[in-house]
């Protein structure tokens, strides 16, 4: 009996498993396999992304750009996002009447005129939170010294742009900036009396008093100046007796003893 009973389990035992459809049993197998390809990718290690961004970025720069970025100049945005540039000879309306910078929009400098910048920036925010400095020029290549140079050496304006012959300015070693100040939520200039690179005496900050006295500019645009320099002289820049807005941080005798000039 007990022999019986044995045979008839026995049995029972092998037709389900005979019954047992193809579908499951694949199901089964598929699971399985899942299961160690998991366990593979568990056990290889962990790749470091790629930064693409960065790439992405050194390509949108312009030849010009990438050659200050090569050497070692920096752009200002990259000290300080909140300062705001508007590069005056990538436009027409500058002193030359024609565009001088035909592939650059953003502001270099040498990165210790770039730190100072920055550290002028944040003492302004200090003082008037809503306005912001304004970049109109930073490091300039000697190249474009020379066109500007051509414009002016046989007129009375010669007196406002460095010869290239002698070695150029400030500006052809990243340690000058023409700058200005702006509101910041809208870009607009406050006033200053004249435009950046206005080339007469209404721009000479030794003659500030007598300007105001003549009404050849406002008191508050005097004030607004003397903002302009309390911030920049902050930070260690030293302001041009002849043009409000131009300040350099190193003298000329030794940025050409210790800088590199941007051929």
């Amino acid at each position: 009996m007990r022999h019986t009973i044995f045979l008839f389990i026995l049995s029972l035992m092998v037709l389900t498993a005979c019954a047992q459809s193809p579908a499951v049993v694949k199901q089964q197998t598929t699971a399985r396999a899942g299961q160690v390809v998991k366990a593979k990718q568990a056990s290889k290690p962990q790749q470091t992304p790629s930064k693409p961004a960065q790439s992405q970025q050194q390509k949108t720069l312009s030849k010009t750009a990438q050659s200050l970025a090569q050497r070692g100049y920096v752009n200002v945005k990259d000290r300080d996002e909140s300062i705001q540039v508007s590069l005056m000879y990538a436009r027409p309306d500058n002193f030359c009447g024609k565009v001088l910078y035909t592939d650059l929009r953003e502001a270099y400098l040498h990165p210790l005129a770039a730190d100072a910048l920055a550290k002028a920036q944040r003492r302004l925010k200090e003082l008037r939170p809503e306005l912001s400095l304004k970049v109109y020029d930073a490091a300039r290549p000697m190249s474009i010294q020379q066109r500007m140079w051509d414009e002016v050496k046989n007129t009375d304006h010669s007196f406002y742009v460095s010869n290239p012959a002698n070695g150029g300015g400030l500006h052809n070693y990243g340690l000058a900036v023409d700058i200005s100040i702006c509101v910041a939520a809208t870009g607009d200039t406050i006033p200053m009396g004249t435009k950046v690179d206005h080339m007469s005496s209404a721009s000479h900050i030794d003659r500030e008093t007598e300007l105001v006295a003549q009404r050849r500019i406002t008191a508050e645009a005097r004030q607004n100046r003397q903002l302009l320099r309390e911030v920049m002289e902050y930070a260690g820049y030293k302001p041009l007796r002849t043009e409000w807005w131009h300040f350099n941080l190193r003298s000329r005798a030794e940025a050409k003893k210790n800088f590199k000039v941007i051929k």
